[in-house]
């Protein structure tokens, strides 16, 4: 009886100190520590994957591909001098063999950033004006706020066979009239790069404004009305109350809206895979995914340079958006 109080007792003892411990600490060692299951989780998931493809793109596969050989930063080196470009399919590139138009497009690394800036410009555009109205009172608001999620909600594989049905060049209804303007090939539509490459950024644009649009939206709820009605007792106009109100306030919420984009859009794959192919609109994803099976530590690297970019981009994002982004 008295060794079970003792264990009782040492036990509460510790319980206690454990207790007077935490209460010691500061609200930022506090945070950090509720944090240590998360930074674990995410080691698992995220840091294990990300170490070791770093380690398969160190070696590359025999010539018989019956066994590996440690090559360190070979496979890096002859990435970006582009003696892997023999590897890749159809005939791409990892970096542009020139400042042509055609080189440029051949280009996974160029045609990546292309897709990724431009979509994600126009998506946090259109996905604001789309927020700015949906925050109106009007009658049905509730409504075309469903609405507007549809396309959000839309399979990939089907949203790429609806652009492929809209733009083949032999039922799609919309290549005349976008060919009349110069905007298409007439001909061969899905397999002319400059082409394919327009039609899948439209795409993604479409489907993926709407995610832009409800983050957005939610910065906007979140804005004190109240500020308004000051504004428009001292004589603000519409336009003065977005740009002293209503703008600085969502700007890191769109800093978040677009860092999420960003990370998305740089590992585009999918849609290229449905509306056309990979050796039409090459991307970082489309190498990796097509040197896989035979080139282990080539698909490693550019994998691996991918993840360095994404990493890069998402840095810079938060250091522009400073605490705001944290």
């Amino acid at each position: 009886m008295s060794t079970e109080t003792g264990r009782e007792s040492r036990r509460s003892g510790a319980l206690v100190s454990m207790m007077r411990w935490m209460e010691n600490l500061s609200d930022t060692q506090y945070a950090y520590l509720l944090l240590i299951p998360v930074f674990v989780l995410l080691g698992i998931v995220a840091l294990y994957p990300l170490l070791r493809t770093f380690e398969l793109s160190l070696f590359a596969l025999s010539a018989d591909f019956s066994s590996t050989t440690f090559v360190g930063a070979g496979n890096y080196i002859e990435l970006f001098t582009g003696e892997k470009n023999r590897f890749l399919p159809g005939g791409t590139t990892f970096l542009p063999e020139g400042f042509g138009m055609s080189a440029l497009l051949n280009s996974a690394l160029v045609v990546t950033i292309i897709f990724a800036v431009v979509s994600v410009l126009f998506e946090t555009l259109i996905g604001l004006g789309q927020a700015l109205i949906l925050d109106q009172d009007f009658y049905g608001r509730r409504w075309i706020r469903a609405a507007i999620i549809i396309p959000w909600a839309v399979p990939i594989v089907i949203q790429g066979m609806i652009f492929f049905l809209m733009f083949n060049s032999n039922v799609g209804f919309l290549t005349p009239p976008l060919a009349d303007l110069g905007l298409l090939a007439p001909t061969n539509t899905l397999n002319d790069t400059p082409s394919a490459t327009f039609i899948i950024i439209v795409a993604d644009i479409w489907k993926t404004s709407a995610f832009m649009a409800l983050l957005i939206l939610a910065g906007l709820q979140s804005i004190d009305r109240g500020l308004y009605d000051v504004a428009r007792v001292a004589g603000a106009t519409k336009w003065q109350q977005f740009k002293l109100i209503t703008f600085p306030l969502i700007l890191p919420t769109i800093g978040v809206a677009v860092l999420f984009r960003s990370v998305q859009a740089m590992r585009v794959y999918g849609i290229i895979d449905t509306v056309s192919s990979c050796t039409v609109v090459p991307s970082l994803s489309c190498m990796v995914v097509a040197t896989f099976t035979t080139r282990e530590g080539t698909s490693a690297a550019i994998a691996f340079v991918t993840a360095a970019i994404i990493g890069t981009v998402v840095m810079g994002l938060i250091v522009w958006q400073g605490e705001d982004a944290i």
